[in-house]
């Protein structure tokens, strides 16, 4: 509490909780917003105060709507995505390599991908998962554009529209997954054989670049 002056009465108002403890406490609802939404795609705002253990106004102090508590959770996703696609072919000089070692980086942050598979199909449209996701593909135009010209890959489709081709193949994998059509497990060896095999690498020698990458 502190003292105010209003109209030269001197009153008590509440503190404002220090930015230490709103920080913790709006990464304390995103996180279980995050594991709601998983669980539940629809899920209120209500229902995410109740898992939180707060009261739905301080759900609300921090974020004014549902939309943007979601925003923010595919704002967050899509960067995870992002930095895990990066960080997986870093210091790779070898496109195939480079692009079975980075799909096998995201795929360990799957319920990330999760997440933005539900919500594009309830919350948010394709193409704002789309745009989030802008700065990935450009990289994996980058990166396929340069396995093309050096003969690693072979495709009859330009660079830009074979990424669009492995988008589109992860959110499928994804969604078979989700559906029980795939086990989670061979997620992951799944995504980098077909990305690598859609992009024109040889079977045998995708067999053996995915080994090496699960590998390491």
């Amino acid at each position: 509490m502190h003292a105010a002056v209003q109209n030269g009465a001197v009153t008590a108002t509440p503190a404002a909780p220090s930015g230490g403890r709103a920080d913790a406490n709006r990464r304390r609802i995103m996180e279980v917003a995050f594991a709601e939404l998983l669980r539940d795609p629809d899920a209120s705002m209500d229902q995410i105060a109740r898992a939180a253990g707060v009261v739905r106004r301080t759900v609300y102090g921090h974020f004014p709507s549902r939309d943007a508590l979601i925003a923010a959770l595919v704002d967050e996703a899509a960067q995870t995505v992002a930095d895990a696609h990066r960080e997986g072919r870093e210091g790779v000089a070898d496109p195939a390599e480079a692009l079975a070692r980075a799909t096998l980086a995201v795929w360990e942050i799957a319920d990330r991908y999760r997440l933005l598979v539900a919500l594009a199909q309830r919350s948010v449209t394709m193409a704002g998962i789309k745009l989030r996701l802008a700065p990935v593909r450009k990289e994996c135009v980058d990166l396929l554009q340069l396995g093309l010209s050096q003969g690693v890959f072979t495709s009859p489709l330009p660079p830009a529209a074979l990424a669009y081709v492995h988008e589109q193949s992860l959110f499928g994998l994804m969604e078979a997954v989700n559906e029980g059509a795939l086990p989670a497990s061979e997620a992951g060896r799944s995504a980098a054989t077909t990305l690598l095999l859609s992009a024109g690498v040889p079977a045998g020698r995708t067999a053996e670049v995915v080994a090496q990458a699960l590998a390491r």
